[in-house]
């Protein structure tokens, strides 16, 4: 594996941006350098950055698809999709599978242990199963036929929902029934528990927090609005710091004014996600999630009703969003997509932070948000010249 000097770069360190230079050498970041051209540095390719930011690689936590392939219906495709997204920035994501029968999350499980040999792309850091335990008043774009209480969760079903079996992170609806019980063994077994899809109150958003939810899905999106007599799901998730808050800032899902607000609130704990379906990457035109069939504009995605199904927003979009409706830095509004999902996930101590130790999974863009580099564990696996 060669070494590569990246120099000239604005370093988005953890706590800072600092023009620096970074040497990667046997797929971790081996050095950082508080000067842009470090002298006697030995390394098998130098790129000069010329003032581009230099950051750790983006991690999607809620991809249901791309470049037309949708992982429900076909999770065969998630390793050739995988190839292409890090030309999308992404150096780490969850396939996510919608509400279904429980047979296509048993086939993703495994298809993500059959890793395509010589594989060069960005790789699947587990599952994401959004369902089936959701509430049907707020489906969303979720087939209603496949929906079950968490009291229907099948128990050797459920055991094998580990992060050792590849279930990263469920999506689930706390006030139904049973489903405190799977949210304390969900987290016993090593998963992340997220709320969604929900019509929780206040009080029963709390008590799935204390059960063990740690994160909520597309905050405002499939949940009641904010009451100012009865605030629900999105309310508690706001007022509790221990909360990570999935939030889709595409310009359709959330009103850009709202983004800033809950940015002001809690910025340091909001991960931007894609939520994007089968057409990103693609042109606008008919495609599937789930069972459905998905009309695709050149802005959104909508089931034939009107509900939006997913998103088409790309992960440096997500970035360059945040910066423009939050006015934050780009490093606060990139920390969105490394630093928060990697510690939600519990792998922040491998990835999410440009630091010494870490892999190299890293993004060269500019000023303008163009992605230049994608390098994954020390290769560079995407160039745009």
């Amino acid at each position: 594996m060669i070494s590569i000097l990246i120099q000239n770069a604005q370093l988005i360190l953890p706590d800072q941006v600092s023009l620096g230079a970074c040497l990667v050498k046997d797929g971790q970041i081996a050095t950082i350098f508080a000067e842009p051209f470090p002298a006697l540095v030995h390394a098998d390719r130098v790129i000069d950055a010329a003032g581009s930011f230099l950051a750790p690689g983006l991690i999607d936590l809620q991809l249901n698809g791309a470049f037309g392939d949708d992982f429900t219906q076909s999770p065969e495709t998630i390793w050739p999709v995988a190839a292409r997204l890090p030309e999308l920035g992404l150096t780490g994501f969850l396939p996510t599978i919608i509400t279904s029968p429980l047979a296509q999350s048993r086939l993703a499980r495994d298809v993500l242990k059959k890793r395509p040999k010589n594989f060069n792309g960005t790789v699947p850091l587990g599952l994401h199963l959004e369902g089936p335990f959701l509430n049907r008043e707020k489906k969303g774009a979720h087939n209603p036929d496949h929906i079950l209480s968490a009291q229907q969760a099948p128990a050797a079903e459920m055991a094998e929902w580990t992060a050792e079996n590849g279930v990263r992170l469920v999506t689930l609806a706390p006030e139904t029934d049973g489903a405190i019980r799977l949210i304390r063994q969900l987290s016993d077994q090593g998963v992340v528990v997220s709320a969604g899809h929900s019509m929780a109150t206040f009080a029963q958003a709390q008590a799935g927090f204390a059960a063990g939810i740690t994160a909520v899905t597309h905050l405002f999106n499939a949940m009641p609005p904010l009451h100012h007599r009865e605030p629900g799901l999105a309310a508690a998730a706001l007022a509790d710091g221990s909360i990570t808050l999935g939030l889709i800032p595409d310009g359709v899902h959330v009103h850009p004014e709202l983004v800033q607000l809950v940015w002001r609130l809690a910025s340091g704990r909001i991960n931007g996600v894609t939520d994007a379906m089968a057409a990103m990457g693609s042109d606008p035109g008919e495609y599937k999630l789930g069972d459905y069939t998905v009309t695709v504009s050149e802005t959104d995605a909508r089931l034939p009703s009107g509900t939006l199904a997913g998103s088409i927003v790309r992960p440096m979009q997500v970035i360059q969003n945040l910066v423009a409706y939050t006015f934050c830095s780009v490093a606060d509004a990139v920390r969105s997509m490394t630093a928060v999902p990697a510690d939600l996930l519990g792998i922040g101590a491998q990835k999410g932070y440009l630091v010494t130790g870490q892999d190299a999974d890293l993004i060269l863009f500019d000023r303008a948000f163009n992605l230049e580099k994608t390098i994954i564990q020390g290769s560079i696996v995407y160039d745009r010249n």
